[in-house]
């Protein structure tokens, strides 16, 4: 993600959240943190046909990771764009040489709760009220070194007990920081 993304952004961001949708202010924070030698950042945009489809930033510090934002277009939703972003966030803690990555998630979004175990997260506590002003619980889930490296889609059995190979990225969409 670029400075020149920002705008973008915060037009899905607020369509997707908006009781608590991140101001520009928080992303160009974040994006403070993402480049130069003490860089503990990562945060990257995927783009289809010139169109900003989803963003996700993690933050990186001793040794431990926080997805701090993560989301896709409603029209990609199902397409395996979420899968990709997270797959590029943990690549990237792991460059962060992080021992275990958390996040928050809404407790009424299941959708994004599956995503997040299917690679290995798993729910540690809550925390009360943690979005605002809707006051929506969050729930804390963790994924430590110890969770499978691979994608879900590599490491799931297929219903004929194969392994079934990875869905192809959606046709024209890019991802880049």
């Amino acid at each position: 993600m670029r400075w020149w993304d920002i705008a973008p952004v915060l037009d899905l961001e607020r369509d997707l959240f908006p009781e608590d949708a991140w101001s520009a202010g928080m992303f160009w924070s974040e994006l403070a943190h993402a480049r130069g030698p003490a860089a503990n950042r990562r945060y990257l945009v995927a783009e289809q046909d010139g169109r900003l489809v989803g963003y996700g930033g993690l933050a990186a510090v001793d040794g431990t990771g926080d997805i701090q934002t993560i989301a896709t277009a409603r029209d990609q939703w199902g397409s395996g764009l979420g899968s990709r972003l997270l797959t590029e966030l943990l690549s990237a803690a792991t460059a962060f040489e992080c021992a275990e990555v958390l996040l928050e998630v809404r407790v009424d979004n299941a959708r994004a709760q599956r995503l997040y175990e299917r690679f290995g997260f798993e729910p540690i506590g809550f925390r009360r009220g943690y979005y605002q002003p809707g006051n929506v619980d969050a729930l804390v889930m963790r994924r430590t070194t110890e969770s499978p490296s691979e994608s879900p889609a590599d490491s799931a059995p297929g219903p004929s007990g194969e392994t079934p190979t990875p869905p192809p990225p959606a046709q024209g969409t890019q991802a880049h920081g």
